[in-house]
């Protein structure tokens, strides 16, 4: 049986859903030394997860650095503290490699902000899933509801909004870091298994009737 997806999702059937979680080892980076050896390991991988997190700002005009880069391969994910190791030469090595595919969602908007704590690096190989999926498709490409839709499980967003230069990262938001870089992965190896097995049915939900004044 083919696989149903569609090419909107319901936000409200979204909340119905069970949780999707990373359940594997998460290694936080603290110092510019650590830097090295962890990215010489994910440089080892064959496809990695990436996203970043920034503090969130309540004030008009007032923008952060990046606080956190996660990136993950299969069954593990760093975390890298850009608010303690600042923008390393081995961190810069990782964002220019252009051998192993790293793959995130709205790349443009993570690359642009990693700018302001680094102008001077050149983006390697990157693959934007916003990119891909609409050959699915797919029109809904935020990455809560592109799990939903593939997976019929939920990324939690509770953990968004919250202090992401905080002195000690929770466990909550080390897990949701780590899980929206994992999501990645899982998101992109299935759009291409069903663009290679062409095995899915794409169910294509009518837009309301327009209201009349």
């Amino acid at each position: 049986m083919k696989k149903i997806i569609y090419n909107k999702f319901d936000k409200k059937e979204v909340a119905q859903l069970p949780v999707a979680q990373f359940d594997g080892r998460i290694i936080v980076i603290i110092s510019p030394g650590e830097t090295k050896k962890a990215v010489d390991f994910l440089l080892s991988q064959p496809l990695l997860g990436i996203d970043t997190e920034t503090r969130p700002s309540f004030k008009r005009g007032v923008v952060h650095k990046v606080a956190l880069l996660q990136v993950a391969a299969k069954d593990i994910c760093f975390l890298f503290r850009l608010n303690y190791t600042g923008m390393t030469a081995d961190i810069i090595r990782l964002l220019e490699d252009k051998t192993v595919p790293k793959v995130g969602l709205s790349l443009h908007d993570d690359i642009n902000s990693l700018h302001r704590n680094a102008p001077e690096f050149t983006p390697g190989a990157f693959i934007d899933l916003q990119d891909h999926v609409k050959e699915l498709g797919i029109e809904d490409l935020s990455l809560q509801k592109l799990y939903a839709n593939l997976f019929r499980q939920k990324i939690s967003k509770n953990q968004r909004l919250t202090n992401w230069e905080a002195d000690i990262l929770s466990e909550k938001q080390k897990r949701y870091a780590a899980t929206d870089a994992w999501a990645c992965i899982n998101i992109y190896r299935e759009y291409l298994r069903l663009i290679q097995t062409h095995d899915y049915q794409l169910v294509v939900i009518p837009e309301p009737p327009a209201v009349e004044c």
